[in-house]
């Protein structure tokens, strides 16, 4: 006689569970058992966006540029001048000939010692933000334009660094006449230097 066995809903996938792994050989079991005792460790989420100073670009004129990581608390990304084993946060700029771009200034780091290594090493944590400038000459077109920037970094916490990411900001502004008035913006990024 077969008698029907009543469990709370709850237990189910319990029972699937243990049913799943008796079916397994033992070194697919502690594989298993080994897999779901490691502990599971994130990436952080970097925000990555890009901002002018103004609304629009005069003709011969400049206008800055602010590529801004926002970085998690508990997680950092290694500077731009770094470790000779670190991989440097750098960011290159693709942008229409004619625009001429200045090198981009890079903040200044600051300097753990961190569980991974026995050395202090450059950081970046909280926010860090890449300043360039773009000149735009008196006879470029106007409308509507666009950087791109590459931005590439790897990103870290205090016992692991994950795998090197690059994102990519598009940055678009229209270009004006020299006599059009411009308005300042997102003086947050540009106000003083970090």
């Amino acid at each position: 006689m077969i008698r029907k066995i009543f469990l709370p809903r709850i237990a189910l996938p319990l029972v699937a569970a243990v049913l799943l792994v008796a079916t397994q050989t033992p070194r697919r079991v502690a594989a298993g058992v080994a897999a779901a005792a490691a502990p599971v460790v994130v990436q952080a989420n970097i925000g990555v966006n890009g901002f002018f100073s103004a609304d629009k670009a005069q003709r011969g004129r400049i206008v800055q540029v602010a590529i801004v990581l926002d970085i998690p608390n508990g997680f950092h990304v290694n500077a731009n001048k770094t470790a000779k084993f670190s991989i440097p946060t750098t960011v290159k700029i693709d942008a229409p000939t004619g625009l001429k771009i200045s090198p981009v200034a890079y903040p200044r780091a600051v300097v753990r010692r961190l569980g991974f290594s026995k050395d202090a090493l450059p950081l970046y944590e909280g926010r860090a933000v890449m300043r360039f400038n773009v000149t735009v000459p008196p006879n470029f077109e106007t409308g509507l334009t666009e950087l791109r920037a590459k931005v590439n970094y790897q990103s870290c916490n205090n016992e692991v660094c994950f795998p090197p990411t690059t994102r990519e900001v598009k940055l678009g502004i229209n270009v004006v006449g020299a006599n059009e008035p411009v308005k300042r913006i997102n003086g947050q990024f540009f106000g003083g230097r970090r």
